[in-house]
């Protein structure tokens, strides 16, 4: 199989494995016990955490390590929202966010909030004059992506919290970072976000561990109760085997940086130049975007269709986030866009360390003979 599904999860490295397996053995304590046991898995977790800071650029104190990026998102959503009640009840997103997102804002309707979807242009991206729009004097939180899941635009995030902060000082901004932390160094300090979102198995670490930025000062109330671990913002014994794989997994990537990002962009653009010159193919993806995904379609030819055949001929690819591949909706990212058509047509392809140069030119051999087969079909039919 050759996987180019790596935007919905990425394969376990195994420095990731090894780091694992032994917190899943013999070092099973509890890190909040007092004993060695526990000593030891607290230090486990304690040095994950400050290596997360060092490299997003904060105080350890001000990371909580979660179950994942969905989780992290809700804790920030409610945190926050629930925090400013009843002063604050309003909130503001973007059309393209994670499902993880929006409909965890869904559910804070039923809490009473009420919640401005802000437009984007036809490459996905926000305006911050549009966020700063809809700002209104009972506004809590604002929340905006980093890089966008489906198509892998880059949104203006830093300037979005400096124009909403210089607006009103008291709105939370929120961003889900999930895809940006395999791809870009964001420094949360200098980007002048107040909470962030980020996941372990998107950078080949182990499914089930996220992290949860909060910057110090910030309104946030702990929905969990029941034990004071993680500074007090997320109650519940850390995954420490896990923490550990997430961990090694980013320390490995991050001490190659440089060449991770450029092998990224040279397979994104090896498979972009083969697939623009198939019969009525084109890009959803900016020119900009991030090098680990590419999102494409083809005129006349149903995605789902393309999928299975792609699948049943050994390659790994999706319509979209992977929380609603199997519903077969089309992309709510494409028609926010305005690409309506587009949403039944594209599928998403996404880049990770471990594809080969080999795989993108077998996988480019691939969809030409797939796509040129239901053309064919499409056409006599």
């Amino acid at each position: 199989m050759i996987y180019l599904d790596n935007a919905a999860t990425t394969p376990l490295l195994p420095a990731a494995r090894a780091a694992m397996e032994r917190y899943l053995g013999d070092a099973y304590g509890n890190p909040s016990s007092l004993h060695r046991l526990g000593r030891d898995a607290r230090q486990a977790v304690e040095v994950a955490r400050r290596f997360f800071a060092d490299w997003l650029g904060v105080s350890p104190r001000d990371l909580a390590f979660t179950s994942g990026g969905t989780e992290s998102n809700n804790l920030a959503l409610y945190g926050a929202y629930l925090a400013q009640q009843p002063r604050r009840r309003h909130v503001v997103t973007t059309a393209v966010e994670h499902h993880a997102v929006l409909e965890a804002v869904d559910r804070l309707r039923l809490l009473g909030a009420d919640v401005t979807l802000v437009p984007v242009d036809s490459e996905g991206r926000v305006h911050p004059d549009d966020v700063l729009r809809a700002l209104r004097p009972d506004t809590a939180i604002v929340s905006v992506m980093f890089v966008n899941n489906e198509v892998g635009t880059v949104e203006p995030v830093a300037e979005i919290a400096r124009l909403v902060k210089a607006a009103d000082p008291a709105v939370v901004v929120h961003s889900d970072m999930v895809q940006a932390l395999p791809v870009l160094r964001v420094a949360l300090a200098d980007i002048g976000v107040d909470l962030a979102s980020f996941s372990a198995h998107k950078v080949h670490g182990p499914k089930g561990v996220g992290l949860l930025y909060v910057r110090s000062g910030t309104p946030f109330v702990a929905l969990a109760a029941g034990g004071n671990q993680e500074h007090r913002l997320r109650a519940g014994t850390e995954s420490v085997a896990g923490i550990a794989g997430f961990h090694a997994a980013m320390a490995e990537i991050a001490s190659q940086w440089d060449a991770h990002r450029a092998h990224l962009a040279a397979l994104r653009d090896a498979l972009w130049s083969a697939v623009a010159s198939l019969n009525g193919s084109y890009r959803n993806s900016p020119a900009d975007a991030v090098p680990s995904i590419l999102n494409v379609g083809f005129r006349g030819i149903r995605n789902d269709i393309l999928l299975m055949r792609l699948d049943l001929e050994g390659v790994a690819a999706s319509a979209g986030a992977a929380c609603s591949a199997g519903s077969l909706e089309p992309s709510h990212v494409l028609r926010a866009m305005g690409r309506e058509r587009e949403a039944r047509e594209s599928i998403r392809l996404s880049f990770a360390w471990q594809n080969t140069m080999e795989e993108i030119d077998e996988a480019a051999g691939v969809l030409s003979k797939v796509v040129g087969s239901l053309r064919s079909r499409f056409t006599n039919s």
